[in-house]
């Protein structure tokens, strides 16, 4: 059984029809195309299916897409603007926070998730916010610190 589903991707309207059963990663990745939603686990403990809902950051895997009616959706894709990275897209380039990139979409759009959030957080606080996230690539060091920065970066320009 098929329904309609009606929602915001990366900015745009989004009609289409969808399976009762199909989740968000799925539709996302399968029908419209956008790769950066990666398909790991598929049970929700790995965060590669990581995008923002409402800006939230969900793991979409074990989000059914209907559940997306009339919202807002953003991937890595949506962050930046006329092919110019976002800056917690670059600022990962910068920090060497990426090696193979399976992981980094939904990383990056967690740090989006935090800095929307105006907190400043500590180191132990940033790992265990990225420890949902699992990466066999960088060991981590480089993530904490991109997104120190990105964070400390947003605390200055808010100051200013």
């Amino acid at each position: 059984m098929t329904e309609i589903l009606r929602m915001t991707v990366n900015g745009a309207p989004v009609e289409l029809g969808v399976d009762l059963r199909e989740c968000l990663t799925d539709v996302l990745r399968e029908r419209l195309g956008l790769t950066s939603v990666k398909k790991g686990c598929e049970v929700g403990e790995c965060g590669a299916c990581t995008v923002l809902i409402d800006g939230e950051a969900i793991n979409s895997c074990v989000y059914l897409a209907l559940w997306a009616q009339g919202k807002s959706i953003v991937t890595v894709e949506g962050l930046q603007t006329d092919g110019v990275l976002s800056h917690a897209q670059r600022i990962f380039v910068e920090e060497a926070a990426t090696q193979c990139g399976f992981c980094t979409p939904g990383i990056i759009l967690t740090t989006v998730e935090l800095v929307g959030r105006g907190k400043r957080l500590m180191r132990e606080e940033i790992r265990k916010e990225v420890s949902g996230h699992l990466c066999r690539c960088t060991g981590y060091e480089n993530i904490v610190r991109a997104v120190e920065r990105i964070l400390q970066e947003q605390i200055k320009e808010e100051q200013l």
